[in-house]
């Protein structure tokens, strides 16, 4: 979704925009869904609601949007010990909060609107936690599969059976883990290291 007002980061619109999302968060916390409104969203957060119409639309629009910045990680990847260990870890950590409830109505509101602006958001951010597990095993060494192929091959297996399967848990996801990582190929490196170590 592209905001309405196209706003400049910061200052009033920051400020509008965060009462906004935090009264939206409370009333959803607090009352029905069906009962949100934007004009009671707009009372809550001292603005008018033409300001929130003006800005994101409509009200599933806004929906949307907070629920993308929901989604967006606090913390990066926990370390392990290895990438492979991290990557497991966090799979299923990312399984279990976007299977919750919360979660599923998450991606329910992003998926809702028209546009993809928030969807991609929401790729974008677990591409950057998959890219630090990716940067720290390059950094130990561990050949790793690519962030295409761990989209491909354990993030979207794992979105396809929240939105349309059971729940996966973390044998399921510990498969994908194995499968995607027997395609990965040494690199020249550790490739060369291997063999100098035998022939020592």
């Amino acid at each position: 979704m592209v905001s309405k007002e196209n706003p400049r980061p910061g200052g009033r619109s920051a400020r509008v925009q965060a009462a906004v999302h935090q009264a939206v968060r409370e009333m959803l916390a607090r009352m029905e869904r069906a009962d949100v409104t934007i004009p009671l969203i707009a009372q809550r957060a001292n603005v008018t609601p033409s300001t929130i119409y003006r800005r994101w639309g409509d009200l599933q629009e806004l929906l949307a949007d907070v629920a993308a910045s929901r989604l967006q990680p606090e913390t990066e990847p926990l370390k392990t010990g290895s990438g492979r260990s991290d990557l497991q870890a966090w799979a299923e950590q990312y399984a279990d909060e976007m299977s919750s409830g919360a979660g599923r109505q998450m991606i329910r509101d992003i998926l809702a609107v028209s546009g993809t602006a928030n969807a991609e958001k929401c790729a974008g951010y677990t591409q950057q936690q998959l890219r630090v597990i990716i940067a720290r095993a390059e950094e130990q060494g561990e050949a790793f599969p690519t962030l295409t192929e761990l989209m491909d091959f354990v993030i979207s297996p794992i979105m396809y059976r929240i939105l349309f399967d059971q729940v996966p848990n973390s044998d399921y996801i510990h498969g994908l883990i194995s499968r995607v990582m027997s395609k990965v190929r040494p690199s020249p490196e550790t490739t060369e290291t291997t063999v100098g170590v035998s022939g020592a």
